[in-house]
């Protein structure tokens, strides 16, 4: 929903000027045209506006029904993004509880709301047209008639009754305006789903910038987290040197997402600082840090038409050279080469997996170089062979790049320099895997990532 707000309703808001220009120029001539029958004859001219009310209230109608439509159309989206983001974040709830088919229904229940509300915006627009190619004749009738009466008075002659019934014609063309009042609604619709965004309050920063050719450094002290009240992370003190690789691990709801997020300012801490490379996060001017931090998600947003769009997307966008490379850092080059159009495929008509998606975000982060990268279980749907690779890449970083890895598997955990181990939003210890495979509850956070693998390797 958000990603829809930042795209098409943005555009949508933001061609308010260019319609409302073209409705203005649309009007000057119908204006124009009702001067020229007021200079030929006053009554043919006031025939005419006799019906102007009429005029005026059928599009202020038409406007106000539309812009209500649109506004209801998109509120069903959010809602349908809003059940749909819900059910991913707990798949795996849902699997266990076998509710998927209630699940699905429960997704797609506002889909019949969401037909109504289309449905009445073109009845609307229907209604609109067919009052107009009504109203608009009769005003052509009326003002015929009047301008024949007055011919016959000998108010006025033929040639002027001719130019007053072509004048006529190019004045009641103001009801063609249906089309620009219905975009113009439109955006005004789309303007007001922006405004919780536009109302945010600007990230507070007093203008500072990275350290210049800092290795970067991590420093988290004393950091807090709540969210309605409930702690999700408390009390949290930790330093990841620079250019090394940190895990984070813990079991679910531990707080392991909310530190990724409060370590590349996703998300500030309600409590404690974080620093980077000894300047503050909410120091840094947002602009110069996010071309320091590189995020990869679980469930990466694809923005961009193509694929190469997609993964030169970022604060600034990729060359071309440094898009293919890092896809082929993420192993993406494969199924990329596979696409119909390779790197140029439509984003829409690429048919990829979980996996695939993920490598794309993975690029994505590749190609926007930083000196701190943040995988937040961005290595979760990856094959253990593409994952190795991965991790290779990853490695191939060390001394010039701190990367943080939300890690679920042994061995994300097993190849970092540092683990982190979280429990209940705090801090239960940090040091070397092997130090800390020493603790049974720490194994027992991989019992079933350990079992995968002596499975597989009976079978070998």
């Amino acid at each position: 929903d958000l990603t829809a707000r930042l795209t098409a309703r943005t555009a949508d808001a933001a061609s308010a000027p260019v319609t409302a220009a073209g409705a203005v120029a649309g009007v000057l001539l119908p204006l124009g045209a009702l001067v020229g029958l007021v200079l030929i004859d006053v009554w043919t001219a006031a025939a005419l506006l006799l019906g102007a009310p009429l005029l005026v209230v059928l599009l202020r109608t038409f406007t106000r029904h539309t812009a209500d439509a649109g506004a209801d159309y998109q509120r069903a989206q959010s809602l349908i993004a809003h059940r749909l983001t819900e059910a991913l974040e707990g798949a795996d709830t849902i699997r266990a509880a076998r509710t998927g088919a209630r699940e699905h229904r429960r997704v797609l229940e506002p889909l019949a709301a969401l037909a109504d509300h289309g449905r009445r915006t073109w009845t609307v627009y229907g209604r609109a047209v067919g009052r107009s190619g009504l109203l608009l004749p009769l005003l052509m009738l009326l003002v015929l008639a009047v301008a024949g009466l007055r011919l016959g008075a000998g108010a006025i002659g033929v040639g002027e009754l001719v130019a007053a019934s072509r004048y006529a014609s190019l004045a009641v063309g103001i009801g063609a305006l249906t089309g620009a009042l219905g975009s113009l609604a439109r955006s005004r619709a789309a303007a007001r789903s922006l405004d919780p965004l536009l109302t945010l309050a600007p990230l507070p920063h007093r203008g500072l910038g990275p350290v210049p050719d800092a290795p970067g450094h991590l420093e988290l002290r004393d950091v807090g987290v709540e969210q309605d009240g409930r702690p999700l992370l408390t009390g949290v003190h930790l330093t990841v040197p620079g250019g090394t690789s940190l895990a984070v691990v813990g079991r679910s709801g531990s707080g392991k997402s909310q530190l990724a997020a409060v370590a590349g300012r996703l998300l500030d801490p309600d409590t404690g600082s974080v620093l980077l490379d000894g300047v503050p996060l909410d120091a840094m001017e947002p602009d110069r840090l996010r071309r320091e931090v590189a995020y990869a998600f679980a469930r990466p947003a694809l923005l961009g038409t193509t694929v190469e769009d997609t993964i030169a997307h970022g604060p600034w966008t990729a060359p071309p050279d440094a898009v293919r490379e890092a896809a082929r850092a993420a192993r993406a080059d494969g199924f990329l080469a596979l696409l119909p159009y390779g790197y140029a495929t439509p984003v829409a008509d690429a048919p990829l997996s979980g996996g695939e998606r993920q490598r794309l975000g993975l690029a994505r982060a590749f190609a926007h170089p930083g000196r701190l990268l943040i995988l937040d279980d961005a290595l979760s749907s990856l094959d253990t062979v593409t994952e190795h690779h991965v991790r290779r890449a990853l490695d191939a970083r060390a001394g010039r790049c701190t990367r943080i890895i939300v890690a679920h598997r042994l061995s994300s955990a097993a190849r970092a320099d540092r683990v982190a181990w979280l429990e209940d939003g705090r801090l239960r210890a940090t040091g070397r895997h092997d130090a800390l495979w020493r603790d049974p509850e720490y194994r027992a956070l991989f019992s079933t990532d350990t079992a995968s693998s002596l499975t597989a390797a009976e079978a070998r």
